[in-house]
């Protein structure tokens, strides 16, 4: 059996996701770490692997999978017992709204190499943090209007979908960048649903940092 390797940096919100997907299947894997702030994601034989520099990147199977949320859905059709997409059609396509308002709205306009530009376009020490706190916190209150209508215990009935997992690293980015969550009742209800499960325990970034990684 090939072994499973996730190239992976410990706070790239795309990384969480799979390593909780990962987590809930109980996939056994190896992780490579590949640090965003030195740059190794633009060295070459990362880049081999994979050409957009993007993380993560996972093995498995034989194949080379990038696209957080492209990995997620294969490996929910691959255990579809997971639940991670419900098998109804109309389920799938709540479950992906919701998915995607988080990592295709929110996410490509916070993340690292866009909030930096941002910074050098506006000459502002501070501009990445108000960049941050109004994309996200308009992102999430959007969010919390998706949610509203549905029910169950998480963001689609009483188990963890791949909506979840796109919600819980959105919401660690959401706190450590001060993004004001007054009213987003619902979606602190089901991050903390979702803390109490030792596959999102075992995921998040202070489980995973190296230990010569500071925190900035």
């Amino acid at each position: 059996m090939n072994e499973v390797v996730l190239y992976d940096y410990w706070r790239s919100s795309a990384s969480y996701r799979v390593r909780i997907a990962l987590n809930v299947l109980a996939i056994d894997y190896a992780t490579v770490p590949v640090d965003l702030l030195d740059g190794s994601h633009k060295n070459p034989d990362y880049l081999k692997l994979n050409p957009q520099g993007l993380l993560p990147t996972l093995v498995i199977d034989g194949m080379r999978l990038t696209q957080s949320l492209s990995i997620i859905e294969y490996l929910a059709e691959m255990h579809p017992e997971s639940g991670l997409l419900p098998r109804e059609p109309a389920g799938r396509q709540r479950v992906r709204a919701l998915a995607y308002a988080v990592a295709m709205d929110i996410h490509p306009i916070c993340n690292m190499h866009v909030a930096a530009h941002v910074m050098a376009l506006t000459g502002k020490a501070d501009a990445r943090e108000e960049w941050m706190k109004h994309f996200i916190t308009d992102g999430l209150r959007k969010l919390e209007l998706m949610l509203e209508d549905g029910e169950g215990e998480f963001s689609f009935g009483n188990t963890p979908t791949m909506a979840d997992l796109c919600l819980v690293p959105q919401v660690y980015n959401a706190r450590r960048w001060g993004a004001d969550m007054t009213n987003l009742k619902r979606i602190v209800e089901i991050d903390g649903k979702c803390a109490a499960l030792p596959a999102f325990q075992a995921a998040h970034p202070d489980r995973v940092r190296p230990a010569s990684e500071a925190i900035v």
